[in-house]
């Protein structure tokens, strides 16, 4: 996927700032569960390898993939930061740090917590900036019941 992060010219701060609004964008359309915001995060031929939690084909696979993930959770909060982008031959790269809360649905559920970080390719459209593909490399992760409140 990302092979070299190295920047060859500096993104415009309006499209970094449109850069950072996309993983922003995906974080609230996970927790929000509106895949349809969710869906505009992506390209139709976007390509995902999300280690042990999947690979993905295209948008549409992926947003059917995470909202059938989600369906059996209770909240979740995924927390996007650290958002650095460069200029790359097809558009642009990213890598953003994530963390993710996952509650269950019943307070004697698991709870689930992964940190880790995105690589993405990014192209620009006419729509804006989407996610062509996409490495997640998992740094943490922690499962645990504990009782808690919804």
């Amino acid at each position: 996927m990302i092979k070299d992060r190295e920047k060859t010219t500096s993104l415009s701060p309006e499209n970094e700032r449109q850069i950072s609004a996309v993983m922003v964008r995906y974080a609230t359309g996970i927790d929000s569960r509106d895949w349809r915001l969710f869906r505009t995060c992506f390209t139709d031929d976007f390509c995902g390898d999300y280690g042990q939690f999947g690979t993905w084909a295209s948008g549409d696979e992926i947003t059917r993939s995470m909202e059938k993930m989600h369906e059996i959770l209770g909240p979740t909060l995924h927390r996007i930061t650290n958002v650095t982008a460069a200029v790359a031959s097809a558009g642009a790269t990213a890598r953003t740090y994530v963390d993710a809360v996952l509650m269950p649905k019943e307070a004697s559920g698991v709870i689930h917590q992964a940190a880790g970080y995105y690589d993405d390719e990014l192209v620009k459209s006419s729509d804006g900036w989407r996610i062509k593909t996409r490495r997640f490399t998992l740094v943490r992760f922690v499962q645990a019941r504990e009782n808690h409140k919804e």
